[in-house]
This record gives C-alpha cells, sequence and structure tokens, in this order.
C-alpha cells in the first residue's frame, strides 16, 4: 500500500504539495472514482489510478543504461561537481542511484536503478561479473604485459588481482574484462605491467553492452530482456 500523493509523486507528476491540490481539485481518479483525499492508500501494482484523464502505470524497480561522459562524478550528489544523476534532469526519480562507481575521467557505461538486489548481485565479488573496458595506453603494449595481466598482478595489496582477460586492439589499445572492482583497478593493473593508461571508456558490464548509438550524456530504459539477463549474470570465464 502507498499514499495516493506519494504515488503520484514518484512518477514526476509534481511536488507532493503541488500534487495535494490536483487531488482535492479533482484531478485524481482511483478505480474510476474520484480521489478521496492525498492520504488516501492505494495498492500501486494493482489499482487504476489516472491524473488528469491519463493513466499512471507504477514501476517498483526501473533500469537505465547511461553513457557516462568524462567530468561526472558517479554518486547520487556531490557538493562540487556534476553527478551522473544530474545526467537524467529534473524527472529522475529521487530512488535511483549508479550501480558501482566509474572514476570521474572515465568514460562508458553505467547502470542506473533502485533495485538493491540487481546492485547487489552485480557487484558481489562471488558473482564474478564481467566489467569490459576499452583502454588507451602511454606506450606499446607486448605479450609479456598480456601474460602478466592473464595470471594476475600486484597492485600493492594482499592479493593479486584475478585473472583478467586481454585482447589487444592496436599497438596502444587494448580490452581488459575483469571480475573485481578494486579501487582504480584498471589503471593500476597496467601500471603494475609498466604501461599507463591515458584513457579509459567501460564498454560491458556482465550482459549488458554500451551500444555505438547510445552518445556521450545519453541514457535509456533497458528492456525486459536485458533486465532478465542480468539477473542471471554471472562469469562463464573464471
Amino acid at each position: 500500500m502507498m499514499r495516493l500523493d506519494k504515488f503520484l509523486s514518484e512518477l514526476n507528476l509534481g511536488t507532493r504539495s503541488q500534487l495535494k491540490k490536483e487531488i482535492k481539485a479533482g484531478a485524481v481518479t482511483v478505480n474510476g472514482s474520484k480521489a478521496l483525499s492525498p492520504q488516501q492508500q492505494i495498492e500501486e501494482e494493482t489499482d487504476q489510478v489516472s491524473y488528469k484523464g491519463q493513466a499512471c502505470v507504477y514501476e517498483k524497480y526501473v533500469y537505465y543504461v547511461l553513457h557516462k561522459p568524462a567530468g561526472v562524478v558517479s554518486a547520487t550528489e556531490d557538493a562540487h561537481d556534476r553527478t551522473v544523476m544530474d545526467l537524467l534532469g529534473d524527472g529522475k526519480r529521487k530512488d535511483l542511484f549508479p550501480v558501482g562507481r566509474l572514476d570521474k575521467d572515465t568514460e562508458g557505461l553505467l547502470l542506473l536503478t533502485n533495485d538493491g538486489q540487481l546492485a547487489h548481485n552485480l557487484l558481489a565479488p562471488g558473482k564474478h561479473v564481467e566489467k569490459e573496458y576499452e583502454c588507451c595506453l602511454a606506450s606499446a603494449f607486448d605479450e609479456h604485459q598480456k601474460a602478466l595481466l592473464e595470471q594476475g598482478v600486484d597492485i600493492g595489496e594482499k592479493k593479486l588481482t584475478a585473472p583478467a582477460i586481454v585482447h589487444r586492439l592496436e599497438d596502444k589499445k587494448i580490452t581488459l574484462t575483469i571480475t573485481e572492482g578494486r579501487f582504480h583497478q584498471v589503471k593500476r593493473m597496467l601500471h603494475a605491467v609498466g604501461n599507463e593508461v591515458t584513457y579509459l571508456k567501460r564498454i560491458r558490464m556482465g550482459s549488458l553492452m554500451l551500444e555505438d548509438t547510445l552518445p556521450r550524456g545519453n541514457y535509456r530504459k533497458l528492456t525486459k530482456e536485458e533486465v532478465e539477463r542480468l539477473q542471471y549474470d554471472r562469469s562463464s570465464h573464471f
């Protein structure tokens, strides 16, 4: 059960105070009858609610893929920098959060949702969900560096990193797939083998790919099929 004014505000139809006035003015119906009050309790997933003649469809969980640009921080709020939530505009749900983090200067795929269980499953170390990155490097990448990354490297912590999957694209460009989420991990891994990352972009998380048609700073809603695949994602390589 949910209060009617809260239900409407979560659909971004207005502020709670604005919606209370609209409800009292008769702009809202519940199951074909005019709403009684802003405090009226409704079953958000079964009751039929209309606002100014338009049906209101409630979704408990929502999922977006964002093409994060550089210069934006992966946080719900920040006192100094623009956040990924700011890119969604004023109409966003207030319960959304980014799944994991990308460094401020890193671009690429970022999942935004209000589904805490899915976020936990994607980030939990035991799930081994793959994160794939496109890396531009300061110097030529060689087979020795590739072999080291594929074995796991020392980045100054108690344990070596888990083995990575590495594909050489160009002389100074690779894709690197990892199943962990340590602080600055990709940059630290390349540094550990004698190279440096000059540009970093995440292109995949589990089964979710960042398509070329989604411009930087833009986002789209995930399809039902994409969400279902993410719910069962775990690595098949490690």
